[in-house]
């Protein structure tokens, strides 16, 4: 009997292993083709830019054959100039040279023309497989940074942001140990060469519009002054690899601070609830929304003002210059017809000198 269970027991070990084994095995086909269906789009992406760097060397090969073309139509141009110039005389040469300037100006403008064109179009080119490139990149830090996000917290919601839609690129909402909501982490990727100070604003007011607790930044490139991660006008700026650390002590704080807001429940007094808004996250977000806007209103009516200063001043000039070009005139009139002119009181001496010292 003891034999039978054990070999019961082998055989049963046996199947489960045989499952666990096809399980695996189906689980590492599936990551298999995902990974080569990711491969797959990105050497097509590849391709296609490596298509568009074809035709902007094609168009620029194309471009220096025209300019070699040019080159040799205006040394023929010089010749036959010349030996124009050696077979006429003074009259015939003179004209003949001037004709020949002539097409060979508009001649030259045409090429021209054709010249700028063809480097627009080559630029263009050059612009559009840049940018494809690194829009490419940039989506694949995002999606990294979400599985990163996914794996790393598994009972944060973790929710990117459509693309179109107004935000960052992803919304992970922080969750306490038992499940209860602890706060928000807007993340913001960026995969580009230079750091854009204007990148900040533009996440306050995504994170104002989201009612999101935390901002963050994740950047290859960051700004002078930081080498890994630092706290920025209220946005919290780290290179990808100091990511994680960052969000599990910011995450952290919020749970931290969620405990603690929930032990309180219940027992503040409306002047702590006052205390605790005028202390939190909100009433600084809400804050700092009114004060940018006002710097806009102060910077849009600083411009007004200038504008305004500078067309008084122009309309000022105009004015005395119409009135001085008529008292000139009414001289001139006055100088030709003597006494018969009649007086104009407004063209005095003492109105063209200014107002009077009482301001009247």
């Amino acid at each position: 009997m003891e034999e039978q269970i054990a070999l019961r027991i082998s055989l049963e070990r046996e199947q489960i292993a045989e499952t666990e084994a096809e399980k695996a095995r189906e689980t590492a086909a599936s990551e298999r083709t995902a990974m080569a269906k990711e491969a797959e789009e990105l050497r097509t992406i590849l391709a296609t830019n490596n298509e568009k760097l074809a035709v902007a060397q094609n168009a620029q090969a194309e471009l220096l054959r025209k300019q070699r073309e040019l080159d040799d139509a205006r040394r023929e141009l010089d010749l036959t100039i010349e030996q124009r110039v050696q077979a006429s005389l003074s009259d015939l040469r003179t004209r003949a040279r001037i004709e020949i300037e002539d097409a060979f100006k508009l001649k030259l403008s045409d090429r021209d023309q054709q010249l700028a064109s063809m480097t627009r179009t080559i630029e263009d080119l050059k612009r559009t497989a840049e940018q494809g490139s690194q829009q490419s990149q940039g989506e694949v830090l995002e999606i990294e940074l979400e599985e990163l996000l996914h794996s790393k917290f598994p009972m944060d919601l973790i929710e990117p942001v459509a693309k179109g839609d107004l935000g960052a690129d992803i919304v992970q909402r922080v969750n306490g140990v038992t499940g209860a909501p602890a706060g928000i982490i807007l993340w913001e990727s960026k995969r580009t060469k230079n750091w854009s100070d204007g990148w900040l604003p533009k996440l306050r007011e995504d994170q104002r519009r989201s009612n999101a607790d935390i901002a963050l930044i994740v950047s290859q490139t960051l700004p002078k002054h930081i080498d890994t991660f630092d706290l920025v006008d209220g946005v919290w700026i780290t290179h990808p690899r100091c990511a994680v650390p960052v969000a599990i002590a910011l995450r952290q704080s919020l749970i931290e601070l969620a405990g603690a807001r929930l032990l309180q429940q219940g027992q503040q007094t409306k002047t702590e609830q006052v205390y605790e808004y005028l202390t939190g996250t909100k009433f600084r977000q809400r804050v700092e929304a009114i004060i940018e806007k006002f710097n806009d209103l102060r910077e849009d009516l600083d411009k007004e003002r200038k504008f305004m200063v500078k067309q008084w001043a122009k309309r000022d000039a105009q004015i005395v210059s119409v009135i001085e070009s008529t008292a000139g005139m009414y001289g001139d009139l006055q100088g030709i017809a003597g006494r018969a002119m009649p007086e104009i009181t407004a063209l005095d001496l003492p109105l063209l000198d200014g107002p009077p010292a009482n301001g009247s």
